[in-house]
This record gives C-alpha cells, structure tokens and sequence, in this order.
C-alpha cells in the first residue's frame, strides 16, 4: 500500500512539473531564400495571435511575397496578390476580406511583428498583413521630437531601449505589435538590403513559407 502511494505521488509530482514546464507561447518559423526567422506571437494580443495562427495553419501564407522592403525601417509581406504577381505589379492592398481590431500597446523595438494597416479612425489592422521591424537606433533628441510629432509619450524603459537597440518608434500607438523575432534577424537585414522599385518592391521576389514550430 505504501508503495502504491509512493508511485501515485511521483505520477502527481511529474505531472505537476510538466505543466509548469510547458511553454504557453506560440511560436513561428517563416522560410524564405534568405534563411529562416522565428517569431514569438504575443499572448496579450490574442486576436492577432489567433488570426495568424489560423492563417499559418490553412497555409495562406505560403508562397506569397515580402513586397515591401526599406533599409534601417522594415520588410512587409502577406499580401495575398503577391502570389504569382507580375513584375512591376502593385501590391500592398490585398487581404483576406476583413481587419481586426486593434490591439495597440508593445513597442517597436529591433524584431517586432507587427499587423499593417490601410489608414483608417478605428486603428484595426489588415487580416493578414504584416511587417517586420529592422529599425535603427534613436538619440534622445530625435526621440522628443517624434514624442511632439507623433503625441507619443515613451516610458523610460522604451526610451533607453530605442537608444540601445533600436527600432521604429514613430509607429507606436497606431499599430499592433503582435510578436517578436528571437532569430533571425539576419534574414531581415538581408531582405532589407535588396535592390527594389520605386514602390519598394524587391526587384528578385522574395517567397516566404510560414509554420508553426
């Protein structure tokens, strides 16, 4: 009876130890030519985290284009007219048929995962839209200058990591950031620093393919 007991506490134990060793985060891997990044979708941001994630999961994302690149700014793609788009075609204003509200909070830093958007009062998002921050770093004058601008207000600790790190922060309170890179960064420089058009498109299609990990 005592051994019984013994093993029923050690099955209770390691069961205990397993949910406090599961990670409740979602991560991504997106695929292109240029190397692989993985992204942490944001729990805070739950619409966006389970669009993204129904979208990686029907495979909408794969096979279309980073359409959208600027040095020291950000790469965007998943626009679904990007797929088997002709050279020179404009791109930028596809989507799945709807937006999502917004979820406006985390910062631009260096990495982010952020949801586009067509300019509009409520600040909702494209379905499926998305960008990547490369960004740059930031002195406290410049900063003060956006804050003005831009009637934004950093925290502190946003402030000295702009300074630090980097980032975009002339796009915080109008976007969602929704997820973060934790590698692959080198593939964005790499994207970023492709010859591209007048519209920012790159001048050799960039595909990307997008799972979850």
């Amino acid at each position: 009876m005592k051994s019984l007991k013994f093993l029923l506490s050690l099955f209770i134990f390691a069961g205990i130890i397993s949910a406090c060793n599961q990670d409740p985060n979602t991560y991504v891997i997106i695929e292109t030519d240029f190397g692989k990044m993985e992204a942490q979708l944001y729990n805070t941001t739950p619409k966006h985290r389970d669009n993204f994630i129904k979208l990686v999961k029907e495979g909408f994302y794969d096979d279309l284009l980073f359409h959208r690149v600027m040095p020291n700014f950000m790469i965007q793609g998943g626009d679904p007219e990007s797929k088997n788009a002709l050279p020179q075609q404009p791109l930028g204003m596809g989507g799945p048929g709807y937006e999502i509200d917004a979820e406006i909070g985390a910062p631009h830093k260096v990495g982010a995962l952020a949801a586009a958007q067509a300019p509009n009062p409520e600040k909702k998002s494209s379905g499926s839209q998305f960008y990547i921050v490369q960004g740059q770093k930031w002195d406290d004058a410049t900063l003060d200058k956006i804050e003005q601008q831009y009637k934004i207000t950093f925290s502190p600790e946003d402030r000295q990591m702009y300074k630090e790190v980097g980032g975009a922060p002339f796009l915080d309170g109008t976007y969602t950031v929704f997820g973060e890179l934790i590698s692959g960064m080198d593939v964005v420089e790499k994207i970023a620093a492709q010859a591209r058009d007048a519209a920012d498109r790159p001048a050799q299609d960039v595909k990307m393919k997008i799972r979850i990990k």
